[in-house]
């Protein structure tokens, strides 16, 4: 029994000892760090570091004191070196013998060595603690240890603080990034402010320059660019291409030229692929330019399939246009898939349109909505006379952004269903005297019914998802036909504002009729069907026409790929077989060539005329058109091919956030003041790092809202 408490009695011991052991360990390195952060922040306050000099010393003895007071003092040196070691250094350290009485710690990275015991004097472990916390040997690095001390108990957490490896490559690579992404000015980095702030955080850390940013900038969008450049060169079909031209302060413009494309798996992806700085933007040379060199830049050529702009093309600039496309890609149909107008610029010009034709009528409801919305009390005061008129709408009233046409729709739509709160609205204010008449709301009435199709249509544009073509043309027709039977009404406050709006509308659809009608042909539930069903209600007496004319252009488009794959097979088979000099082709073979071709062509039919003859297919909800010619390339090979790329023909030229604007964009006079390069690669890189960090999955199968 004496044994046993003897036992206890000595563990007991050992445990305070320890105990006691990280206490001192804690206290030693806490002043230790006070001294070298004062050493490196304050070199003024010699004296206050010389008082902290003096005490880690203490603390060494009293922890080499506390190290021999575990052992029993009968204990031999090798008894002392045989006892667990609890301080965390050891992680780092190893303890060699010397000979004669002499071992030293070593490190494990550096493999520096340091005094530990000489005899039965021990050195502590103070010194080397600030070794691993300074990393001061050649092959150290700064890094956490563990939070807690190996092998404490789980009621004793040991707590111990160790600067962190400074990797300057990252951090100078997280500026380029936070920039980039927030578009934030490049000389932010040489703020004083900024420079103080992060020299308190790191003192290690240099702020990086200027021109060092720059190029940082610049070496993000190279990798990003490489990364992209692999993935269009794997795509298997054509690429589609919109031009959007940004204005500016100092008279130049900017091109942004963004790719549209069906990858190998059949889902398609849209990629802003250059910004071009234009000097003349109104040159008719303006467009061409751009797309040659994105064509050059990213070694598209002839593997373009169509072009959408933003805006309507003079004569001279579509001449150039054409005649640049018949050298770098002679395959676009004669030039016909070239759109002028974007689908969100021409709808935000026929509701302006509209607009201006109610104009009266709009600011009558604007001025109403600002008295209300500009003053808290007549605010609450037009709640308390909606509830005591029972009024069901839920809305409120919000005033309008006048560059964005869907903030005045949507204003005008929630002013209407409060009409009767705003009509009772001078009885209890006698300062509201701009009521809107009976007329003017029937006005606002008719404007919000045809302004409701083109928002209906420029909606989904605004989404991450990228509808396919032929969802357009069903919508198209519908708004045609709906202006058309308006115009011509003999109600006056109808045909003012649906007559300027035909007309308009007129003009985007004779430009793009033709792409949206032969990519509603590659629908297998539409096919020619749908198209001679609408034209026959468009047209009329003329619609055989306007039928055939699209035939027609689809047959055509049907042979250049045709064309293009024997190109393709014959090249093949040269190079298998040697070359040219190695071809079996005589003199006269070719003609016979000629022969057979034309003989197959007369007795067998080619994959459009079979597609187009067999029924259509049942629709279903939220069909995948191109799921559909996945899952039959093999038995329409080229036909496929033609429809993969005809499904993604963009209509529109501007990113979501822009569909509903009424201005020209323009670029910020910040960005206008440096290389174009520069402003290429900031916004470019932006697009892309979105792009990646989203990494969405682009669903085609979204169905207009009818």
């Amino acid at each position: 029994m004496e044994g046993s408490e003897g036992a206890n009695e000595d563990n007991n011991q050992l445990d305070n000892a320890e105990m006691q052991l990280d206490d001192v360990e804690m206290l030693a390195f806490s002043l230790e760090l006070q001294e070298e952060i004062l050493e490196m922040q304050s070199p003024n306050l010699d004296m206050q570091v010389a008082n902290y000099e003096m005490q880690p010393q203490n603390w060494e003895m009293q922890e080499a004191d506390v190290e021999t007071e575990v052992s029993h003092p009968n204990q031999t040196p090798e008894r002392i070196d045989r006892k667990k070691k609890t301080s965390f250094v050891w992680d780092y350290f190893t303890i060699e013998n010397f000979g004669g009485g002499c071992t030293r710690a070593c490190c494990i990275k550096c493999k520096q060595s340091f005094a530990y015991r000489t005899g039965t004097k021990v050195s502590g472990t103070s010194h080397l603690k600030r070794h691993i916390t300074l990393g001061s040997g050649i092959g150290c690095n700064r890094e956490w240890i563990q939070i807690r001390r190996p092998n404490a108990p789980a009621n004793r957490p040991y707590r111990q603080p160790i600067l962190l490896r400074l990797d300057l490559d990252r951090c100078r690579h997280d500026i380029a990034k936070i920039i980039i992404m927030n578009e934030y000015p490049l000389h932010m980095v040489e703020d004083p402010g900024l420079i103080a702030f992060v020299k308190n955080l790191q003192p290690r850390f240099d702020m990086v320059s200027f021109d060092t940013v720059q190029g940082d900038c610049v070496a993000t969008y190279l990798r990003e660019k490489q990364s992209l450049q692999k993935v269009l060169a794997g795509i298997p079909g054509r690429i589609s291409l919109t031009l959007d031209l940004w204005g500016s302060s100092q008279t130049v413009g900017y091109v942004f030229v963004t790719g549209q494309f069906t990858d190998s798996e059949w889902k398609m992806h849209r990629k802003l692929l250059n910004v071009v700085m234009e000097p003349f933007p109104e040159s008719d040379s303006a467009f061409s330019h751009s797309v040659a060199a994105c064509l050059s830049d990213w070694n598209m050529n002839g593997r373009l399939v169509s072009l959408t702009i933003n805006q309507s093309l003079t004569n001279d600039a579509k001449n150039n246009l054409k005649a640049m496309l018949s050298v770098k890609n002679p395959n676009l149909l004669g030039g016909q898939l070239v759109l002028e107008n974007c689908l969100a610029r021409a709808l935000s010009i026929i509701a302006q349109e509209a607009l201006r034709a109610a104009q009266y009528a709009v600011k009558i409801v604007r001025d109403s909505v600002k008295y209300v919305k500009t003053s808290e009390s007549r605010e609450l005061q037009f709640i308390e006379i909606k509830q005591k008129l029972q009024v069901t709408s839920t809305k409120s009233l919000t005033l309008d952004d006048q560059t964005q046409w869907n903030t005045t729709y949507e204003m005008l739509l929630t002013a209407l269903e409060l009409k009767e709160v705003f009509c009772c609205l001078d009885i209890f204010d006698p300062d509201y005297r701009e009521t809107p008449s009976m007329e003017d709301w029937k006005m606002i009435e008719i404007l919000t019914t045809y302004l409701n199709l083109l928002f209906d249509t420029a909606r989904p544009l605004t989404t991450s998802v990228i509808l396919t073509t032929d969802k357009f043309f069903l919508r198209m027709c519908s708004i045609w036909l709906e202006l058309a039977h308006a115009s011509t009404t003999v109600d006056s406050f109808v045909s003012n504002i649906t007559i300027p709006m035909k007309t308009l509308f007129d003009k985007y659809w004779n430009s793009c009729y033709l792409i949206l009608a032969a990519a509603v042909v590659m629908n297998p539930l539409y096919k020619m069907k749908l198209v001679e069903f609408n034209f026959g209600k468009i047209y009329g007496d003329q619609a055989a026409f306007y039928i055939k004319y699209v035939k027609e252009g689809v047959h055509e488009l049907f042979n250049e790929y045709t064309e293009h794959s024997l190109n393709f097979t014959n090249v093949s088979l040269n190079l298998d077989e040697g070359g040219p000099a190695m071809s079996s082709n005589g003199p006269g073979l070719s003609d016979f060539d000629m022969y057979i071709k034309e003989a197959r062509n007369q007795q067998s039919k080619s994959e459009l005329d079979q597609y187009l003859e067999e029924s259509v297919l049942p629709r279903v909800p939220k069909f995948d058109v191109l799921g559909w010619w996945k899952l039959n390339k093999n038995k329409y090979p080229t036909l496929s091919k033609m429809a993969r790329d005809m499904l993604s023909v963009p209509v529109c030229s501007v990113g979501p956030d822009l569909v509903f604007h009424t201005e020209s964009k323009m670029m910020d006079p910040y960005r206008c003041s440096l290389r174009p390069e520069t402003v290429e690669a900031l916004v470019c890189a932006k697009a892309w790092l979105q792009s990646d960090s989203s990494g969405q999955a682009v669903p085609v199968t979204m169905e207009f809202p009818i």
